[in-house]
């Protein structure tokens, strides 16, 4: 049997890059994506067709609203980090795939943080990273009864996203199925468009052009 992982899937350039490169590597993954009452929650939608197109062995998405805790950083300046840097996102978010991989007795959970062509988010550092595999080897049952031991693993931190498209295209990666944009546009019922100026956007359109492929959403 392949052995299990756990990748954060949320729709986006960078995570579906990490689920193709994951089940590249002959793992069997299983794919956790989050509802959390974000603005842009059309990339759950592709998440989903992401997932459904990748062949995974399942996908959770998990609901809850990060707002009622972490919504001051969504309208606000802090310490020049962006506006969209949602507070504790990625420890929240890892710590739900640190449970869902203990259950599993999946010791790989992989996350598209990157630390070269990213907005400042503290949580995408490498030091973040080490730091958390620690703890995450400290806090669990099995871990600690030697039954498994966690790798929390970012295979994009230091790739910029040329390389990372250029990467996933390589696998076959369909981009055409994810979603960049934190402000997305609507242009008819149901249907949206991306902004084409948020951090995301911005950085989506560089990495392509950097590439010399098109980008399927035309962003």
């Amino acid at each position: 049997m392949k052995k299990r992982c756990v990748v954060l899937l949320s729709g986006g350039l960078d995570s579906s890059t990490v689920l193709s490169m994951a089940l590249a590597e002959g793992c069997s993954a299983c794919a956790l994506s989050f509802d959390y009452s974000q603005r842009h929650s059309i990339e759950l939608d592709s998440a989903r067709k992401v997932a459904s197109s990748l062949g995974v062995e399942k996908h959770h998405v998990v609901k809850f609203d990060l707002r009622e805790v972490a919504a001051s950083a969504l309208t606000s300046d802090m310490a020049g980090i962006p506006v969209t840097y949602v507070p504790a996102r990625n420890t929240i978010f890892l710590s739900f795939a640190l449970a869902w991989a203990e259950v599993l007795g999946a010791e790989q959970i992989f996350i598209g943080a990157n630390a070269i062509d990213y907005s400042g988010y503290p949580d995408c550092r490498p030091e973040y990273l080490d730091a958390y595999e620690k703890m995450a080897n400290l806090a669990t049952k099995a871990s600690v009864e030697g039954a498994l031991h966690f790798r929390i693993r970012a295979p994009l931190i230091a790739m910029k996203k040329s390389d990372i498209i250029r990467k996933g295209t390589e696998l076959g990666l369909d981009y055409s199925l994810t979603w960049s944009c934190y402000d997305p546009q609507p242009v008819a019922r149901h249907s949206f468009r991306p902004c084409g100026r948020c951090d995301s956007c911005v950085l989506r359109r560089k990495g392509f052009t950097e590439a010399g492929i098109p980008d399927p959403l035309n962003v």
